[in-house]
Parts: structure tokens; C-alpha cells; sequence
């Protein structure tokens, strides 16, 4: 139990980082010759996914045991692997010492997915209107101390930042650190209590209305992390794009309807066919095309997404990204972009905010940011997210 400092943690007071360390510590009480991870790593943030690799290759040292890492992250595997196989269709189609395979690979797929990496953003970046001004927002939940008695406690405190038309601006940092809740903050979601000023263009919508709020939801749009539980499993694809429409558009013609879910489930790399099947019939990747087009039919403005990679392997999280920018120059979209992945930010986003207990502590160009980062924060997350690159 030394793994969580004492044996009476109780589970559901646990962060995702310290479930991990009891899992292990479960699968470490019969002492195996063998430890199998099945991706151990997906859910966690670039610090703590090199702190549990590390405590995982430690106990190996000490116990002299052998592991097996089941994932789709690359440089995981580059860290940290001594041989490595790449599966295809159930068949292991390489398998070599790691050094051989990174450096040169045999089979076509395995190329694929090594050129499947994010590269760094190639686009030179303009100062254009601003879209959105957040001024001073802070959120806070309310905690029960004792039966007379609360304690405020704050995800985000009194940050300020713009947005322009047509940049994609990341949010980085590890779990915990606000993120998310900053990014329904701007949505005027989240499920606490917030203050602070809101602006769309000329329109300030911190205090606006429900009715005047919902015509505004229709310009900022969210594209959820988990494509599995944010769509509804009772409707078609046709019922779950069709909703929307319905809402902020209900004198449009159900023709007219059909033709806009068309249109944009094919926009999205999908086929009509797939208009009338249901969410258990796809894979992570089209769920995740499919959430896209959810928030797309609408014609938003901007786009708040929210880790919309983490959950995908490398090849189709490239194919994410690459239509991330291709829908972004053709629509001239605004991205809000959430993630613990560097690679991805890196890929994506023009400006950057680094993220920690609720404030920013860097925000500028990704490129220097990444390159010449000032605070010691943001160079721990460098170290964790691109060591592969410096071995």
C-alpha cells in the first residue's frame, strides 16, 4: 500500500492518477512474473502518465519481472519499450527491438503509423477580430466543512484572456488543473457557480438571459471527450444531428433537414448511409467524426473541444486533426482547444494557455511557448510529453 499512502484510501475520493497506483498494486499482491498493462496510461495527463511508466519500471527492476504494455501511444512505447509488436487485424505483423523498428520499420503499416505522429503547426499566425473576451472569470464549487459551514474552492480564479476569428487557442496542463471547467465556463455550463465578464463579438453574455443565452449556444458549439457516452445510444445518427436543427432552426422543412445532415455527415470523412445507424455500430475515430458533425450542423462560430483525441490511437487521431484543419480553413471555424497532449497542441493550435490549480501561468505563441518556455511548470510538461524525441 505504500503505492497510495495507507491502506484506508477510499476509492471514490481518488483522482484517475492514484486508481491507477491501486490497480497496480492489486495486480502486484500475487507477485507475477508477468504484468500485463492494458493501455495504463490513456486517461492521464503527460506528467502523471511518466510518473506511473516510471513506477511501473521500477517495480520491474526491483522485482525482476517482465511486462507487457498494451497501447497506442508511441512515444510511450519509444520511452520506454525494449521490443515491440504492431498488430493489425489479430495478426502480429512485426516484431522487432525497438531501436530496429522506430528506425527501420518493414511493414507498410507500420510506417503509416510512425508517419501518423502530429507534426508541428505550419501556419503563419495573424492577429484577426476578436471573437471572444473572457475578463476576469473565476468558477468555484461550494464545499460542506461542517453542518453550518462551507469552503469555496476554485478550478478557475480570475483569468483573463481573448479569442480571435479563426486561431485555434490550446489549453494545456495536467488533470485537475481547470481546464475543462474554464472551457464550460465559456459555454456559461458549468455546473457550479461562475462570475466574471463574457463577450461574443459586440454581445456581453455573462449575465444574458435564457432565452437571448440559447440563440447565442447556437454560434459556440463543445465536442465532448468520451464519443462513446456523449451520444445518445437510443437515436440514429439521423435523430441525433436532426435534434439540433430542430432547436435553432424549427421552421426549417424536414427536406431541408435531410439535405443539411447529409451534407455535413459527408463533410466529415462519413457516408449517407451511415445516417441511419446507431452509435454502438462505430468505432471511437466515427464517433468522434459523428460528435464533429453534431456540433457543425448548426453553423457555429466556435468550436470548445475537449480532449477530442485522447481517447483515439495514433493513425486515427492524425486523421482527427487533419480534419480539424481542413474544416477550419473551409469554415473559417474558431477552436477552443482542451488537452494534456503537447503532440496535439502542437499540431493544432496557434496560441497556447498552460494551466495550473486554476491559473495561467504561460499563455503565447505555441511555437514559443514550446521552444522557450519561461515557467518550470511548463517545462516539466515539455520533459513529459516529447522525452522520445531527445533519446
Amino acid at each position: 500500500m505504500s503505492l497510495l499512502g495507507g491502506p484506508n484510501v477510499i476509492l471514490t475520493n481518488c483522482l484517475v492518477e492514484k486508481r491507477q497506483r491501486i490497480l497496480i498494486s492489486m495486480a502486484l499482491a500475487c507477485e507475477p512474473d508477468l504484468l500485463i498493462a492494458d493501455e495504463p496510461t490513456t486517461a492521464l495527463d503527460v506528467t502523471i502518465r511518466q510518473q506511473v511508466m516510471e513506477l511501473l519500471y521500477s517495480i520491474q527492476k526491483t522485482k525482476q519481472m517482465s511486462i507487457l504494455l498494451i497501447t497506442h501511444d508511441l512515444p510511450l512505447v519509444e520511452s520506454f519499450a525494449e521490443r515491440v509488436g504492431v498488430m493489425k487485424n489479430g495478426e502480429m505483423i512485426e516484431c522487432e527491438r525497438k531501436k530496429d523498428l522506430f528506425v527501420r520499420p518493414q511493414h507498410e503499416y507500420t510506417r503509416l503509423l510512425l508517419n501518423s505522429r502530429p507534426t508541428a503547426l505550419n501556419a503563419p499566425y495573424q492577429k484577426r477580430e476578436v471573437l471572444l473576451e473572457a475578463r476576469n472569470i473565476s468558477c468555484f464549487y461550494k464545499i460542506k466543512k461542517g453542518f453550518f459551514t462551507s469552503k469555496k474552492m476554485y478550478p478557475v480564479s480570475d483569468q483573463s484572456f481573448v479569442i480571435y476569428k479563426g486561431e485555434t487557442l490550446g489549453v494545456v496542463g495536467e488533470s485537475g488543473s481547470g481546464k475543462t471547467s474554464l472551457g464550460m465556463a465559456l459555454l456559461r455550463l458549468f455546473a457550479g457557480h461562475s462570475y466574471g465578464t463574457l463577450r461574443f463579438g459586440s454581445e456581453e453574455y455573462s449575465t444574458m438571459g435564457k432565452h437571448d443565452l440559447f440563440k447565442l449556444r447556437r454560434k459556440i458549439q463543445m465536442v465532448f471527450q468520451d464519443p462513446f457516452s456523449s451520444l445518445s445510444p437510443r437515436m440514429t445518427i439521423f435523430e441525433i444531428l436532426e435534434e439540433g436543427l430542430s432547436l435553432h432552426f424549427p421552421s426549417m422543412s424536414n427536406s431541408d433537414k435531410k439535405k443539411k445532415c447529409r451534407n455535413v455527415i459527408e463533410e466529415v470523412g462519413l457516408s449517407e448511409d451511415h445516417l441511419e445507424r446507431y452509435p454502438h455500430q462505430f468505432s471511437g475515430g466515427q464517433r468522434q467524426r459523428i460528435s464533429l458533425a453534431r456540433a457543425l450542423v448548426i453553423e457555429p462560430e466556435l468550436l470548445v473541444l475537449d480532449e477530442p483525441t485522447s481517447a483515439l490511437d495514433v493513425s486515427v487521431q492524425k486523421q482527427i486533426i487533419d480534419l480539424l484543419l481542413n474544416l477550419q480553413r473551409e469554415r473559417k471555424l474558431t477552436y477552443f482547444f482542451i488537452s494534456h497532449d503537447l503532440a496535439v497542441i502542437r499540431a493544432l493550435a496557434h496560441r497556447l494557455l498552460v494551466m495550473r490549480y486554476g491559473k495561467v501561468l504561460e499563455f503565447g505563441l505555441t511555437s514559443h511557448v514550446l521552444s522557450q518556455p519561461k515557467h518550470d511548470y511548463t517545462c516539466s510538461l515539455l520533459d513529459a510529453a516529447f522525452a522520445h524525441e531527445r533519446t
